[in-house]
């Protein structure tokens, strides 16, 4: 009787093991996602910008049900405030404005899924190149006291006066930034279909005035 028992507690022992491990592996090596953000700008970002909108996506690799790696593309368009086209009117009365920011980021993701609901962390860093874009091109005059305003636009300043003559119209910087968030899953349909939910902090230091985002995203995920 001994004998028996020992062999069933070793036969359910052996058997949670195999169930457990067929758990944790149980996931795609594949994975995918698009999604929409809504882009808030934080700090100097939200002088010269509303919030703005666009669409973010990418794929990667699942290294386990945990680990994983993506590499992802993000698109954000966003309106120029009053301020920032103010000192620029004087040139073009009716002159109005927008920037677009593009990112290309690769990024670690350790997550942790239930059969309906899950969480994630996510990080990573990559390029972001940022534009700005007057409704028509823009010339500087003489004597023109320089501010952050027309170092937003792209215009050059000396001695603390914006170099005259100079015409611009649309003026982009490109830098090395990162990024980290946290997101929650949801499934939908047939596994491994999920809403997901995110929220995520991004800064660039691009050229005279720092990019800074927070970031909310709705999207579906593989």
């Amino acid at each position: 009787m001994k004998n028996a028992n020992s062999l069933l507690i070793w036969m359910s022992l052996v058997s949670l093991a195999c169930s457990t491990g067929h758990a944790q592996g149980d996931y795609e090596k594949m994975n995918a996602h698009v999604g929409v953000p809504i882009s808030v700008p934080l700090s100097q970002t939200a002088n010269y910008v509303h919030t703005g909108s666009g669409v973010v996506t990418g794929a990667g690799y699942n290294f386990s049900a945990h680990h994983s790696v993506i590499g992802e593309f993000m698109w954000n368009r966003f309106h120029a405030t009053e301020a920032a086209l103010q000192p620029l009117r004087a040139q073009a009365q009716n002159l109005d404005g927008h920037s677009n920011l593009y990112a290309l980021t690769g990024n670690y993701r350790y997550e942790s899924l239930g059969k309906r609901f899950g969480y994630y962390f996510i990080a990573g860093g990559g390029l972001y190149y940022r534009t700005t874009n007057p409704s028509e091109r823009i010339t500087s005059g003489t004597g023109t006291t320089c501010t952050p305003t027309w170092l937003w636009w792209g215009f050059k300043c000396v001695s603390g006066t914006v170099v005259p003559n100079q015409e611009i119209g649309s003026a982009g910087s490109t830098s090395f930034g990162g990024n980290g968030g946290i997101g929650f899953t949801a499934r939908v349909g047939e596994a491994p279909y999920r809403l997901y939910v995110e929220g995520r902090y991004h800064y660039a230091p691009n050229k005279s005035i720092s990019t800074k985002l927070a970031t909310i995203t709705v999207g579906i995920r593989y």
